[in-house]
């Protein structure tokens, strides 16, 4: 990867590590399901007129909205408002991996290695500590916000699985359009659970700090973050930009510490290192064997071959059985 390229993905690892302590600046300032609801509309208007239709089945993108956008944020936000610590919910949501390791086996009839197997026991046994030492500071009332998170990174972990049967080329439409689906249902149960009067109260005293922080969570993180990641994965394989997530928390932890006032236990740095070191050893496959020492093509500065999509290699495939 070339510098620029290494750059952008540690700014789009930053900003979804800085959106958990915006998002609990918003929480603040709205209730949390219509604040995931203003999250998603605002991220799609209006970008759903400009971006084009996603070359994907339309069942794939209602499934995932709902999954994602509804089941997963909505969880995430009700934990955080519930009080899930901004910079412990970006390393407990880290359990996804987890999660889609599971969906994939189950769904894709995917076996997992025995590395990868470790790794995903290592991250679980951080995920244990992480909650043990949560519920040992703030009681048990914190199980209940600590669960949720672990839901939301389940929802996280199926979306993961759904995204892949789909198979989108454009990241960034897909998300948008993905986004379209969860605004109304969340209104609606915003409407149902949280009341009429709390929305409105909400949404008629907004301050420029939650006007702020939704602007952030939908154009900055949503937006930028999965169009910048997707510009990545284009043209790098995802073996090499995948591993930036995990950069994820330490950006959440330590912003959250920074700007939030919220302590890093020593429990907690313990866990984030048994979930980070987890998720590497299960994601990044070693070298093989017969690799040069120099990396190859990849080494000499060639950029690493992106495989083609579904509709090419097929024409391919077509094309060289003709041949």
């Amino acid at each position: 990867m070339p510098p620029r390229h290494l750059a952008l993905a540690v700014c789009v690892a930053a900003v979804w590590g800085v959106n958990f302590v915006v998002i609990d600046v918003g929480l603040k300032n709205f209730p949390p399901l219509l604040f995931s609801a203003l999250r998603f509309a605002v991220a799609a208007v209006p970008a759903v007129f400009f971006v084009g239709r996603p070359r994907v089945a339309w069942r794939w993108v209602l499934a995932v909205g709902l999954v994602l956008g509804v089941v997963k944020f909505g969880l995430l936000f009700i934990g955080m408002h519930a009080g899930m610590p901004a910079g412990l919910s970006s390393l407990v949501l880290q359990s996804q991996a987890v999660f889609t390791a599971v969906f994939a086996a189950l769904m894709l009839r995917e076996k997992a290695t025995r590395r990868r197997l470790l790794g995903l026991a290592v991250a679980l046994g951080g995920i244990a500590l992480a909650a043990v030492a949560e519920i040992a500071s703030h009681g048990g009332g914190s199980a209940g916000a600590f669960a949720l998170v672990i839901a939301a990174a389940v929802a996280w972990g199926l979306s993961n699985v759904l995204t892949r049967k789909a198979a989108p080329q454009d990241m960034l439409r897909w998300m948008v359009w993905v986004s379209a689906v969860p605004p109304l249902p969340l209104l609606g149960l915003s409407l149902l659970f949280e009341g009429p009067r709390a929305d409105w109260a909400a949404l008629s005293t907004i301050s420029l700090t939650g006007a702020g922080a939704v602007v952030y969570v939908a154009w900055v993180s949503t937006v930028f973050g999965f169009g910048a990641w997707g510009y990545l994965m284009r043209h790098h394989e995802a073996s090499a930009v995948a591993p930036f997530s995990l950069l994820v928390p330490v950006f959440g932890m330590s912003s959250a510490w920074l700007l939030l006032g919220e302590a890093i236990t020593l429990p907690e740095a313990a866990a984030a290192v048994l979930v980070i070191s987890g998720i590497a050893l299960a994601s990044i496959s070693p070298r093989r064997a017969g690799a040069r020492a120099d990396g190859g093509a990849a080494g000499a500065g060639v950029p690493a071959r992106t495989p083609l999509p579904p509709h090419a290699a097929v024409r391919a495939a077509r094309t060289a059985a003709r041949g």
